[in-house]
């Protein structure tokens, strides 16, 4: 199954036999909560699933914002959404994809391979005029067994490590890369050599589609990302990261053979160790 599917291609799928399970992830950085959103419409079918309660851990200085939630916990929030062995899964979110990418990538690293993410998300679904509702589906239990573990993922000592040996890329925005401003976590910098990948790029600004598969590979061929390059990515708190990865694989740079991986605690996991040293400025450092 491709990483993205378009509007037009899920509500063929939907129509058929077998439609793919749904999941709505709406969220916002400070509120108010994607459920308000779910509640007001969402795509028929649709479950919706908390980023910050049930697609992640309880944060903490030792794990960051955001850290990986338990196997035993996922497994029981998608199963309760009806997600199903070797059965299609479909995510969105509000339009650029980063958080309904966490859940891709939390779905692989679980071992289910066929996922994707609706490409321009509930903005485009809804700009082409396909059906919503506020019906919420009571879906039949899924039977899902997560397998942790099937990407792979670093902790801060393999981060800084990949840095220097391979290519880390930082999926924040340029000011919070270069440490011109730090509004969430406790210092502003990045890791010494990882190199910005601002996540927003991923996407056209005009549309909220996503780049095609040349474009995301000149992106991060100017990056330094090359064929067979050993690639890490991180973020603020793990989430927007998965964007970066989703993208690499999109270009055809994250392989089965060699997946990119997730510094999942990222910045906020970082910055919290005083002894860890934060470069500034718009080099990697």
């Amino acid at each position: 199954m491709a990483a993205l599917i378009t509007p037009a291609e899920l509500a063929e799928a939907l129509a058929a036999g077998r439609p793919p399970v749904l999941l709505d992830v709406r969220w916002r950085l400070g509120g108010p909560p994607g459920r308000e959103d779910y509640e007001r419409g969402h795509l028929p079918g649709a479950v919706f699933v908390d980023l910050d309660t049930e697609l992640a851990a309880p944060p903490g200085p030792r794990s960051g914002r955001h850290p990986l939630p338990d196997p035993a916990d996922l497994q029981a929030v998608l199963r309760r959404a009806g997600v199903r062995e070797n059965h299609p899964v479909v995510i969105y979110d509000t339009a650029d994809g980063s958080v309904a990418a966490r859940a891709w990538w939390l779905l692989r690293w679980a071992g289910h391979e066929p996922v994707a993410v609706l490409d321009g998300g509930y903005t485009a679904w809804v700009a082409e005029g396909w059906p919503v509702t506020t019906d919420e589906p009571r879906p039949e239990p899924g039977d899902l067994v997560v397998r942790p573990g099937a990407l792979p993922v670093l902790d801060a000592d393999q981060a800084a490590e990949l840095a220097r040996r391979g290519v880390l890329l930082d999926a924040r925005a340029p000011e919070r890369y270069r440490g011109d401003v730090e509004p969430v976590d406790p210092r502003a910098g990045h890791v010494p050599g990882a190199r910005n990948a601002p996540f927003g790029q991923h996407v056209d600004g005009e549309t909220g589609r996503w780049r095609s598969a040349e474009e995301l590979r000149e992106r991060f061929t100017a990056l330094g990302v090359g064929d067979g390059d050993e690639v890490g990515a991180y973020c603020g708190s793990g989430v927007t990261a998965c964007s970066v990865l989703l993208a690499l694989e999109v270009a055809g740079l994250s392989t089965p053979e060699r997946p990119a991986a997730l510094y999942a605690g990222s910045w906020s996991h970082w910055s919290a160790d005083p002894d860890r040293p934060a470069a500034t400025g718009d080099q990697p450092g």
